[in-house]
């Protein structure tokens, strides 16, 4: 699998739902400010990363899909949860590849800061490429069709259930 851009996905988007990434993250950001504010800014920047733009983006990536397999004729309900969670695991990798850069950046920050910013961006990317790669290794993959215990060759393997 390649990644690529793609501006098709930009004309699939309705402006309210622009809106609504837009207000739900500017409410959690808002909210971080103000945890930030009462606890610090660790625990503040703690509640930013994640509410502020996965959240809307997983529930329009699910919408997204179901409607385009519904507007095929089919359910999309599968779909739809499939989509929204390859997407959550891509935001786990590349959450892997934000600890990477926070980690650099904040080893080399008191050298030069542009310096910090431009180590801490290549080993971001680093780290997320490889994060994506090592899962793409490592996925177990079924290649054959599960059985029910209702199918006749099911009953007659030697390893199914009486």
């Amino acid at each position: 699998m390649l990644v690529k851009l793609s501006s098709s996905a930009l004309k699939q988007t309705r402006w309210y739902e622009y809106a609504v990434r837009f207000g739900l993250g500017g409410f959690a950001t808002v909210l971080a400010g103000v945890l930030g504010s009462r606890f610090g800014p660790s625990v503040g920047g703690l509640f930013l990363a994640l509410p502020a733009i996965f959240c809307a983006s997983a529930t329009l990536v699910e919408s997204h899909q179901r409607h385009a397999k519904e507007k095929a004729g089919l359910s999309g309900r599968r779909r739809g949860q499939q989509a929204a969670a390859l997407d959550a695991a891509g935001a786990g990798l590349g959450s892997i590849g934000l600890a990477a850069f926070a980690a650099v950046f904040c080893a080399l920050v008191w050298t030069t800061a542009i310096g910090a910013f431009v180590a801490a961006i290549l080993a971001w990317a680093a780290v997320s490429v490889f994060a994506w790669w090592l899962r793409r290794k490592l996925r177990i993959v079924s290649r054959k069709p599960h059985r029910s215990a209702s199918t006749p060759s099911a009953k007659a393997s030697p390893f199914a259930k009486p």
